[in-house]
């Protein structure tokens, strides 16, 4: 009996030991785009892997020709959730590829906490592979974004986008929105197609398009035309264009400091200063004005897709440690981006579902 009780005894220990073993070698996977895509997204991949260290943050990225290459950014997410220590899986931007890849995972890991960020299929579908789902509120940029050109003086709006984005629900949705409230304001609006940069033309083809229309729109409908884009290749071409020509580039499509405004600009970004929003806020500020361009320049003050992989690994490391125990606390997540943001944040719940948040912020005028 002695040895029994001895046994069971050295069993719990063993067990205890395992557990603690197991949450130490604890890890999550962020899943981005390339650098050439959309670098902030990687960059901030990077920041966590600094912060939490490489044994508890892997990084992988998609294709920039996700659409063609499916295949590979579901063996990336594979890969990851492959490895048992593998506790939650961030994707920023959710790709067309990421409902088929939840699902290959969900197969064989239904535990491990999936958080999807800037989903870009069916949001009816999408709602349903994420424990959580954060997007831009589109629906409310439709006719923000029109109003606050209007604001900086927009008399037309040119909108460059291409069949593959105008298939997609919410951003087909917004367009009609910013076109309804443009002309409510008395803003012409005009549709230009453009190269999508998954063809085979690529991003250099797109962004070749863009730098060669912008002026052609501007000097046809004169300097009082803003431009805006809903692909993040089109950024860095529409931003440097419109200074140089005298327009108006009233947000990106994924609004933030960082997405394409300080190569647009030329602005060297020490390395003791990345991730310093308000440094960049201000390099960014003096720079438009030394180029003439004050009051014609404006973003969202916080990067919305580097928040989304910022709060959403510090989310899965408090779900991980037990300190948030269910897969979607709306609370505790907005308490999370309110400490990242330094002031409030809103959150609309999307569709039937309680899982798909919307996110939407004041612009910045660089003035």
């Amino acid at each position: 009996m002695k040895r029994h009780i001895l046994f069971l005894a050295a069993l719990l220990v063993i067990l205890v030991m395992a557990s603690s073993v197991s949450a130490a070698n604890w890890k999550i996977g962020i899943l981005t785009g390339t650098v050439t895509q959309n670098e902030e997204e990687f960059r901030m991949a990077e920041q966590m892997q600094e912060e939490f260290g490489a044994d508890h943050i892997m990084i992988a990225t998609y294709p920039d020709r996700f659409m063609q290459e499916q295949e590979t950014t579901i063996s990336n997410m594979l890969e990851m959730a492959a490895d048992p220590d593998v506790k939650a899986i961030i994707m920023v931007q959710a790709v067309p590829g990421a409902v088929a890849a939840v699902d290959r995972v969900r197969e064989f890991r239904d535990d491990i906490l999936i958080i999807l960020g800037a989903p870009q299929e069916d949001p009816d579908i999408i709602a349903t592979k994420g424990d959580i789902v954060l997007n831009t509120d589109d629906l409310g940029r439709g006719a923000q974004i029109a109003e606050h050109a209007h604001s900086m003086g927009a008399e037309v709006i040119v909108h460059y986008s291409f069949p593959r984005h105008m298939s997609v629900e919410m951003l087909a949705e917004r367009r009609r929105l910013m076109k309804d409230r443009a002309e409510e304001l008395g803003i012409l609006f005009v549709d230009e197609d453009a190269p999508d940069p998954t063809s085979d033309a690529g991003i250099a083809g797109t962004q070749m398009f863009i730098s060669e229309d912008v002026p052609r729109k501007i000097a046809q409908h004169g300097p009082n035309t803003a431009v805006f884009g809903t692909n993040c290749a089109m950024m860095e071409p529409l931003i440097a264009q419109s200074v140089q020509h005298g327009g108006i580039f009233p947000v990106q499509c994924c609004p933030s400091p960082y997405h394409a405004l300080p190569a647009a600009l030329g602005i060297e970004v020490p390395d003791d200063k990345k991730g310093n929003v308000p440094w960049m806020l201000e390099a960014i500020n003096e720079k438009v004005i030394e180029l003439g361009a004050a009051g014609r320049v404006a973003t969202w003050p916080v990067p919305v897709n580097m928040m989304f992989i910022q709060a959403s690994t510090y989310y899965a490391v408090d779900w991980i440690n037990g300190d948030i125990t269910d897969r979607n606390d709306k609370a505790s997540l907005v308490a999370i981006m309110e400490e990242i943001a330094g002031g409030a944040v809103g959150l609309t719940e999307y569709l039937a579902t309680d899982n798909y948040y919307l996110y939407l912020s004041d612009h910045i005028i660089f003035q």
